[in-house]
């Protein structure tokens, strides 16, 4: 296993009572390289939430990979089949996807504040990422135009709010959940399809810009070359010799032809 360096996301001291928990997150490894960020969704999801309240201090964030392909014999020993993300905190390991969102939220200091409770959002967001699975899977133009479908509620869903954030100008548990699937629209449907989200999306690209500034997505945020072989694994295309030693790339701009300076 090996540690990932989170600049900014250590906090040591909590100035009300000197001390603050100390959390670490146990996220997948890159398939590529076995430790770098690999490319899950919910292991960039919990990171994000848990760099906020690390920012604010309320925690100590400790992010730690783990290549699945050989894992570590103490890894199979601690967890047995479970796979990563694995939040601990203060030596209670909390495993499966749903338990770890509750505990960040009723348990982590300050997670409360991060879970807001918006149903329209929630519904906006879901099922966009199997959008994405199926444009992938069969490559035609009524997947395709389901996918850009959803894309332009959020837009317009962005639009209307006109905030910095889904529900608001700070972030919350939605926008860690949104952003890495749009990341993953981003990078893995230009690779495989060179499909692009439409520049008349202005509110959705504002957003993503807004996102792209933030450590917490940034630092969490893995290569392009990881998200690209995450879905070649589920194809079943076997990764070329050359891509191990590619130096890792991110896509974090926005097209040269969208000028949002206006907007800020």
């Amino acid at each position: 296993m090996a540690d990932e360096d989170a600049p900014h996301a250590n906090g040591n001291v909590h100035e009300e009572n000197g001390h603050v928990p100390e959390i670490e997150l146990i996220i997948k490894a890159s398939t590529i390289d076995g430790r770098r960020k690999g490319a899950c969704l919910f292991c960039q999801e919990y990171f994000m939430d848990l760099y906020l309240l690390a920012e604010l201090k309320t925690i100590s964030l400790k992010v730690t990979t783990v290549d699945m392909q050989k894992p570590p014999p103490d890894f199979r020993s601690n967890f047995d089949a479970n796979p990563p993300p694995i939040l601990i905190d203060n030596g209670m390991a909390v495993l499966e996807n749903e338990k770890i969102e509750r505990h960040i939220m009723k348990n982590v200091p300050g997670g409360y504040n991060l879970f807001v409770q918006d149903k329209e959002v929630a519904t906006l967001i879901e099922n966009l990422y199997s959008k994405l699975k199926l444009m992938l899977l069969k490559k035609d133009d009524v997947s395709i135009n389901s996918l850009l479908s959803h894309l332009r509620k959020i837009n317009l869903h962005l639009e209307k709010k006109n905030t910095r954030f889904l529900t608001g100008d700070t972030m919350c548990c939605f926008d860690c959940e949104l952003m890495p699937r749009l990341q993953h629209i981003r990078v893995a449907g230009k690779y495989f399809m060179d499909f692009q989200m439409p520049t008349d999306l202005r509110y959705l690209w504002r957003y993503m810009l807004h996102m792209y500034q933030l450590d917490a997505f940034t630092q969490s945020c893995p290569a392009d070359q990881d998200i690209v072989n995450h879905y070649k694994q589920q194809q079943n295309v076997k990764m070329k010799k050359h891509e191990e030693l590619e130096t890792p790339t991110f896509t974090t701009s926005i097209p040269v032809e969208l000028d949002l300076q206006q907007d800020e």
